[in-house]
């Protein structure tokens, strides 16, 4: 049981990553490699901070004004530089690496004996392994209703218009490369607090922290999409909090049956790639059925 929970916490504590990335994947369509860069960089500061005697609180929202100021560059890149989005976040995450090990000066650093967010007051009478799923509730429902509120607003309806179709947002005088530029920003600050967070959780934060954070990322928001389908766009944004949580469980239950934890990146890409396929499985075998039962297909 513990096990379970302690999956499902790790699910709402990585929740972050797919909704910030589901900015600029989804809303922005358009793939940002920056995070894998921007995620160990927000580990980086905020666990350098702690360990140099920083309120954990501070250090936190210092990971977010880092990684925001790395969705900066990379929009800046993009934009004004006229470097293409994909090249623009490998340059970037490629530069994070040199900056982390300048942040933290070594490989790794731990947070033995030191205070994180995981160290609260009223986390103390709790089982250990309930720690996470309290925080992460607590944080991916504060970020998940300010994003709600923020795409409502005229603000985050031109931010959504740009991602629909540039050209007729440009027509009707909204700032794209300001808005694309802002998305960058907003996606990149609040994957590095979630590095940040999880950095805390863990213990530590290391340099290799950043490889393969964009397939676990979109693993939440594909897992999302087929369970539940067709959604508005507030919906959409649950659905990726509960797409992490099952791909947890997934990852759970594959390490269950024997597994090695080195093998957590390959099963990651394999859950991925079947999530992305189970439509055209679905389809296929609905075309299937159809023309077994003699009816003609719609398309």
């Amino acid at each position: 049981m513990s096990i379970i929970v302690s999956s499902i916490g790790q699910g709402l504590l990585w929740a972050v990553l797919g909704v910030a990335l589901f900015l600029t994947f989804r809303i922005l369509n358009f793939p940002d490699m920056t995070v894998e860069g921007s995620f160990p960089l927000g580990a980086a500061t905020a666990v350098a901070m702690i360990a140099h005697g920083v309120n954990p609180y501070l250090a936190t929202i210092s990971a977010f004004i880092v990684g925001a100021i790395a969705g900066l560059i990379t929009g800046l890149l993009y934009t004004k530089g006229k470097i293409p989005i994909l090249l623009a976040g490998i340059l970037v995450m490629t530069a994070s690496l040199s900056i982390n090990l300048r942040i933290m000066g070594s490989a790794n650093i731990s947070l033995l004996n030191q205070k994180s967010l995981f160290s609260a007051a009223f986390l103390r009478h709790l089982p250990k392994y309930f720690d996470s799923v309290l925080v992460g509730s607590v944080i991916i429902a504060i970020i998940t209703i300010a994003l709600i509120f923020f795409l409502q607003t005229e603000l985050g309806q031109a931010f959504i218009a740009t991602g629909d179709n540039p050209n007729m947002a440009q027509s009707i005088g909204i700032k794209t490369d300001r808005m694309t530029i802002m998305g960058l920003m907003l996606s990149n600050g609040l994957i590095a607090f979630g590095g940040a967070v999880i950095a805390q959780n863990n213990g530590y934060a290391d340099i290799n922290m950043g490889i393969g954070i964009i397939v676990i990322a979109l693993a939440s928001i594909i897992i999302g999409e087929v369970v539940f389908g067709e959604l508005t766009l507030n919906e959409r944004l649950v659905a990726v909090i509960v797409g992490s949580i099952l791909y947890r469980l997934v990852l759970l239950a594959v390490l269950q049956l024997g597994f090695s934890t080195n093998d957590l990146n390959l099963i990651s890409a394999f859950v991925l790639a079947l999530a992305m396929m189970l439509p055209q499985i679905r389809h296929a075998l609905k075309l299937d059925t159809m023309l077994k039962k003699g009816v003609a297909p719609h398309d």
